[in-house]
C-alpha cells in the first residue's frame, strides 16, 4: 500500500512538473510564463525535499523560484513599460522547441546508457572536515576553490549590471525607486517580515555547519529582507559609490582569501583546513559570505542606477 502511494505521488509530481514547464514555455503571455516558471521552481523544491536533498530544495525554493522569479517579474514590468512585449516569431519558438527536445533526448540517452556513478565513502573525510553537513563540507573544505570563485563571479555579475546604466544616471540611486502606499499591503508586511526573515536567515547560516542551511540559503533570505525593506520605504537604495555597501560586497570574498592565506601559515595549503581549525574557520567564512551574498543578490535585483521615478505599491 505504501509503495503504491509513493508511486502515485511521484507520478503526480512528474505530471505537474511537465505540465507546468510546458505552460511556462508554450503559453500565451509573458506574465503568465513567469508565474508558471515560479510555480515550476516551487514544485522542483518539493521534489528535491522528497528525495532527501534538503539543502538543494531550500536553495531551489529561495533562489530558483524566489529571487529569480522577482528578477523575471521586474524584467517583465520593464518590458511592458517599453512596449516590448511582442510575441517571438514562429522560427524562434521552433528553435527553442528543438533545443529543448535535443536536451531531453540527451538526458534520456544518458540515463539509460551511462554507468551509475560509484558511491564515495565520505566517513573519513567528514571526520576531518569539522562539520557534519556534507554540503557545507564540500563547498567550504573539499571544493573551497569553487565556492571562492562563485562568490567572485557574483561580484562580477553585479559590476556588469551596473555598467548597463547610462552615463547621465551613474550617480543616481540604484533601481527605479519604490514608494509604498501608506497602510497598503507592502507597507504593513514591510514592517512585519524583515525581523522574522533576519532571525531565520541568521539561523540558516548557524545551522548550516551541521544540518540543512548555509551561506547561500541564509544570504538569499537576508537579501529578501533587504529588498522588502527597500520596497516598503524603510530603507533607501544606495548609490554605486556608497563605501559601506562596497565593504559589505567585498567582505565575504576578502575573508575567504585571508583564511586561505592563513592556512598556509599554519602548515597547510591554500584553503586547506587542518582538522583542529576546520570548524571555526568554516563558520567564520560562512558568516562573512552570507553578508556579501545577501547584499550582492539584493543589489542585483534592485538593478542599475537610474532616475528615481518610483511608483505606488
Amino acid at each position: 500500500m505504501t509503495l503504491a502511494l509513493d508511486l502515485g505521488l511521484d507520478l503526480a509530481f512528474g505530471a505537474l512538473i511537465l505540465a507546468t514547464a510546458l505552460a511556462a514555455v508554450a503559453g500565451q503571455g509573458l506574465f503568465r510564463a513567469v508565474v508558471f516558471f515560479i510555480t515550476y521552481g516551487l514544485l522542483l523544491a518539493l521534489v528535491w525535499a522528497r528525495l532527501g536533498a534538503y539543502d538543494v530544495a531550500l536553495a531551489e525554493g529561495v533562489i530558483g523560484a524566489g529571487l529569480t522569479g522577482v528578477l523575471l517579474l521586474m524584467a517583465q514590468g520593464r518590458l511592458r513599460r517599453a512596449d516590448a512585449l511582442a510575441d517571438p516569431p514562429a522560427r524562434g519558438k521552433l528553435a527553442a522547441a528543438l533545443a529543448g527536445a535535443s536536451v531531453t533526448a540527451a538526458l534520456v540517452w544518458a540515463w539509460f546508457t551511462l554507468p551509475l556513478p560509484q558511491r564515495i565513502d565520505l566517513d573519513a573525510p567528514m571526520a576531518a572536515s569539522g562539520v557534519e553537513n556534507p554540503v557545507t563540507a564540500v563547498l567550504l573544505n573539499f571544493r573551497a576553490w569553487d565556492t571562492l570563485l562563485e562568490s567572485i563571479v557574483l561580484l562580477a555579475a553585479l559590476v556588469g549590471l551596473w555598467m548597463l546604466a547610462r552615463d547621465a544616471e551613474w550617480r543616481a540611486p540604484l533601481g527605479p525607486g519604490f514608494h509604498a502606499r501608506a497602510g497598503g499591503v507592502l507597507s504593513v508586511f514591510g514592517r512585519l517580515l524583515p525581523p522574522v526573515g533576519l532571525i531565520y536567515g541568521v539561523w540558516l547560516v548557524w545551522a548550516g555547519a551541521d544540518q540543512t542551511g548555509g551561506a547561500f540559503q541564509g544570504g538569499t533570505v537576508l537579501a529578501a529582507v533587504i529588498l522588502v525593506a527597500m520596497m516598503a520605504g524603510l530603507a533607501r537604495a544606495p548609490r554605486v559609490g556608497a563605501p559601506a555597501w562596497h565593504a559589505a560586497l567585498a567582505f565575504g570574498p576578502g575573508v575567504f582569501l585571508l583564511a586561505g592565506i592563513a592556512m598556509i601559515a599554519v602548515g597547510g595549503g591554500f584553503l586547506t583546513l587542518p582538522p583542529e581549525f576546520a570548524k571555526p574557520v568554516t563558520v567564520t567564512i560562512e558568516a562573512a559570505l552570507t553578508l556579501s551574498i545577501a547584499v550582492t543578490l539584493a543589489l542585483l535585483v534592485v538593478g542599475p542606477p537610474e532616475q528615481q521615478n518610483g511608483g505606488g505599491t
